[in-house]
């Protein structure tokens, strides 16, 4: 008499196969994501999730750090040492770019708090901030450093989200490249003014 043995549970890199599935569903459905949805996707028992991710939020953070090391990867590509105000112009338009290009992840990784330093996307945010700040700190070394990278990222950051929801146009991109640009350069030329 022979006993069948079931084989061991294997997929591979179960990980990164649930990450890539949630990915796709989340900038498919432009952000609407359930454990259950990622396992369905990934070809998993729908416990499968829980191996790696004790619950939907820690998924989402997952993603959000994957986000940030994009972004971060992004910005660094579009412009080697900036040193003048189009330099920054270019990473402000490299920035507006990637909230228009992945929208739904563009919201994941900002719409949470990082409250807790340890948890990977306030790590990948730091490291976003951390690479701002050596660009500032590089370009203008006389400056608050702090003060105008916040002030830096707070205008591509709030430019992005003006596209996003629609209060500015986003249909053609020289457009939104040119008003960026513009933004950004007019920022760091101004004057200061005599009273």
């Amino acid at each position: 008499m022979s006993t069948s043995v079931k084989p061991a549970y294997h997929h591979g890199d179960l990980r990164a196969a649930l990450l890539t599935a949630a990915m796709d569903l989340l900038e498919e459905d432009g952000g609407s994501l359930s454990l259950r949805a990622v396992a369905r996707r990934a070809g998993v028992s729908p416990a499968a999730p829980y191996r790696h991710f004790a619950d939907k939020e820690a998924l989402e953070s997952e993603l959000a750090a994957a986000g940030f090391a994009d972004l971060r990867q992004r910005l660094a590509a579009s412009v080697t040492a900036p040193a003048v105000p189009e330099d920054f112009a270019r990473l402000g338009v490299s920035y507006v770019r990637f909230a228009l290009d992945r929208p739904a992840l563009f919201r994941l990784m900002f719409g949470n708090p990082c409250a807790d330093t340890e948890d990977v996307r306030a790590i990948a945010a730091a490291e976003v901030l951390g690479f701002v700040l050596a660009c500032v700190s590089q370009a203008f070394p006389q400056a608050d450093t702090e003060a105008l990278a916040t002030a830096g990222w707070s205008l591509v950051h709030g430019l992005a989200f003006l596209h996003l929801d629609g209060k500015l146009p986003a249909a053609d991109p020289a457009e939104v490249d040119g008003r960026v640009t513009s933004a950004v350069v007019a920022i760091l030329t101004l004057q200061p003014t005599t009273h």
